[in-house]
């Protein structure tokens, strides 16, 4: 028993090195995990006193217990042995297929990342390239919503940068879950974007048990209280209106709701506008093909964003005017399921949907744009600010939001001719405006927001009346 024994140095190093990890994986790490995790929930603990609707227990969950919440869920079992029949696999096969994409969907959600990093950024890249405005008279509808309602923010997608404006312009609200699409999954973007608790979703090549999975945790979430950000849209539009809503997010909230047990969920319609869309030729010509892929090479997107910051380094960069957001008019589900004549998801949608198109707020450039396809050619700058004045004319019957530099219409008119000929969609010869005919279609892509919006029926509208020249917003507003 006391013998030497003889070992070889490299097999002594690998029993040392075994007892290390065991050491370590029994004793050392849960002391480590534990005093991290404490350090997170006092932190979330700070934080939720300064947040509208703090950060519920189960977004911070450690992400493996979600996906095993989820997977063992009796709805997503049941999903399981529907499959398994369906597609003749046995359960355990189908099981092991459930498990990877209850892994694919669930985030694993950092309050560093978001707070400490991803906020940060969205301002700097938000302020960096627009005069950033927030509209709309909603702020105090926002504030009397029940703190155990359910919040969803439905947005328009006009652009990627919806993502970075939204999440810097809500965060004294509370942590949005987005519903992101297959693009984002790729490194190093992937991990970031679940960090910041965005969850991915398979718009192709899905099935009746990914479905089912994705409606689940969906309805979990919901349920527990997380804020979600989605675009009933599907994707960017590519015509600078907003359009129809794909019922399927939406579905899987009203499937799980129960007018009388739940939890309301309050929609709150959220309207963006530019002066200036990063991708519109992109967005224009994958319409003009009738497709929705956009062949965005990696070398132009790095082109751009190195152009940019040598413009900044110089001190020449010039921002691409405004970017608005605006709150419309909050739904309950539960008033709507009791109320609306026809309480469907496509009634929903449409609802919503008008909303959306009531609170889109309007710029110089969409509305400089407008008044030059209404306008009749030639049109000098006159006729031009005249045409704009019959628009807010009509604009105010709609109780439209607007935002004029200093609320000055001849200063907007202006602003609005300089960026368009910039960007080489009209020509300039004195107080003579012509129209560039390779670019009628960047023109009608911005006119389109405030063409939609005359269009548009009355009875929705923002809280708020006509409003001119807000001030800037260098930090989120309190909510």
């Amino acid at each position: 028993m006391f013998q030497t024994v003889e070992l070889p140095f490299w097999l002594l190093i690998l029993v040392l090195a075994f007892a290390a990890v065991t050491f370590a994986s029994h004793f050392l790490f849960p002391s480590v995990r534990w005093f991290f995790r404490r350090r997170m929930e006092r932190a979330v603990a700070k934080l939720n006193t300064r947040l509208a609707r703090p950060i519920e227990p189960f977004r911070i969950m450690r992400r493996q217990d979600q996906v095993t919440r989820l997977i063992y869920d009796p709805k997503v079992m049941e999903a399981v042995r529907d499959y398994a029949r369906q597609v003749d696999v046995p359960p355990n096969v189908a099981f092991e297929r459930a498990k990877s994409y209850a892994r694919e969907i669930v985030p694993g959600f950092s309050t560093a990342t978001y707070f400490g990093f991803a906020i940060k950024l969205a301002q700097r890249l938000s302020q960096g390239l627009y005069d950033v405005r927030l509209g709309g008279g909603e702020a105090k509808a926002l504030k009397q919503i029940d703190r155990n309602a359910s919040v969803v923010f439905v947005m328009n997608h006009r652009s990627n940068m919806d993502y970075v404006l939204i999440t810097w312009l809500a965060s004294s609200h509370s942590a949005l879950s987005y519903a992101v699409g297959e693009w984002a999954r790729v490194w190093p973007l992937k991990a970031l974007i679940r960090a910041m608790g965005a969850y991915f979703i398979r718009r192709r090549y899905s099935n009746s048990l990914y479905r089912a999975i994705l409606a689940r945790y969906v309805q979990m979430s919901i349920q527990q209280g997380t804020t979600q950000a989605i675009f009933p849209e599907g994707g960017l539009s590519l015509n600078g209106c907003v359009g129809k809503a794909k019922k399927g997010l939406l579905h899987y909230i009203v499937r799980g709701f129960n007018v009388h047990d739940s939890a309301d969920v309050i929609f709150v319609p959220v309207a963006l506008n530019y002066d200036r869309v990063l991708e519109d030729r992109v967005l224009i010509t994958a319409g003009m093909h009738g497709i929705r892929r956009f062949p965005v090479r990696a070398k132009v997107v790095l082109g751009f964003i190195l152009r940019v910051l040598w413009q900044k380094a110089r001190g020449r960069f010039q921002p691409f005017g405004y970017a608005a957001v605006c709150y419309g008019e909050p739904l309950s589900l539960r008033e709507f399921l009791n109320h609306a004549p026809d309480p469907s998801t496509k009634s929903l949608s449409e609802s919503l949907m008008l909303r959306i198109r009531a609170a889109v707020p309007v710029l110089p450039v969409p509305l400089v744009a407008a008044a030059l396809v209404r306008c009749d050619q030639p049109c000098d700058k006159d006729r031009l600010t005249q045409t704009c004045r019959t628009i807010l004319d009509a604009l105010s019957q709609h109780n439209a939001w607007v935002h004029l530099p200093e609320g000055d219409l001849e200063q907007a008119v202006e602003t609005g001719l300089s960026v368009l000929a910039l960007r080489g969609v009209i020509t300039r010869n004195g107080e003579n405006v012509a129209l560039v005919a390779a670019e009628t279609d960047i023109l009608s892509f911005y006119a389109a927001s405030v063409l939609q919006r005359l269009d548009a029926p009355d009875g929705i509208a923002p809280a708020a009346s006509m409003r001119l020249d807000l001030p800037d917003r260098s930090k989120p507003p309190k909510s």
